[in-house]
């Protein structure tokens, strides 16, 4: 069974607790040549915040998936693609790799399985909100990324691996060492992607980038010239086979 994800080179993250750029539209950022957007936060998320981004985006001919940081904020909404559940591999509290996906089923009792999926992701940045937040054991060696990605792969049966910096650009051989890990499972890399270089380069390691803040700090044309780069990336990489 094939996943959408596995032709995807760029998604682009939207924090619905973020605004845009002064001027700009959420019309803008699905023209930017982005594969997907993924909806989500980690901090101050509320249900009425993510049903305002989800309403304005679900318009436009490009995928939405929210990512939901707990259950208390999952939308119900036909506009989405699916959900994009993470579970934190390296958390030191259990409650972010299974507890709160318990009481999302127990609470809701009928999930639409068939468009929820989960991210199993290895949080790198000691200083993101993310890690304070799960309690993530961030001091992981490339062997140590390479197991976790294998682990999550082999034995969890996880189809997306999701490597995160947030807020900051990972070490490259990091990245690698994940991905060939991996047989069949998707690389997804977030963190610190501010340029078209920087893009590039994280997209030659990894099979999917995530730009996130860049789209509220610098805007769409920031965001327009990551897709290139990773695009690009994808290019060479097949040329190159």
């Amino acid at each position: 069974m094939s996943h959408p994800w596995e032709d995807w080179d760029h998604i682009t993250k939207i924090d619905p607790d973020k605004d845009l750029v002064e001027g700009e539209t959420f019309e803008d950022v699905c023209q930017t040549g982005t594969d997907a957007l993924e909806i989500g936060g980690t901090l101050d998320i509320t249900e009425e915040k993510m049903e305002r981004v989800i309403e304005a985006t679900a318009k436009y001919d490009v995928p939405i998936y929210q990512e939901p940081s707990n259950p208390a904020v999952v939308i119900d909404h036909d506009g989405l693609d699916g959900y994009l559940i993470p579970t934190v591999f390296n958390a030191s509290d259990s409650f972010w790799i299974t507890g709160a996906h318990k009481e999302w089923v127990r609470i809701e009792d009928g999930l639409d399985w068939d468009r929820t999926h989960t991210e199993a992701y290895i949080v790198m940045n000691p200083d993101s909100s993310v890690a304070e937040y799960t309690d993530a054991d961030t001091d992981q060696s490339a062997e140590d990324v390479a197991s976790f990605a294998r682990v999550a792969e082999k034995m969890f049966g996880q189809k997306i691996i999701y490597l995160e910096y947030s807020g900051t650009y990972g070490d490259p051989e990091k990245v690698q060492a994940a991905h060939d890990a991996l047989d069949e499972a998707t690389l997804f890399y977030g963190g610190g992607i501010h340029d078209y270089d920087s893009a590039y380069e994280m997209a030659s390691h990894s099979d999917v980038v995530i730009v996130g803040n860049l789209l509220h700090d610098e805007g769409v044309d920031a965001v327009r010239e990551t897709v290139e780069g990773a695009k690009d990336a994808k290019a060479e990489l097949l040329n190159a086979e």
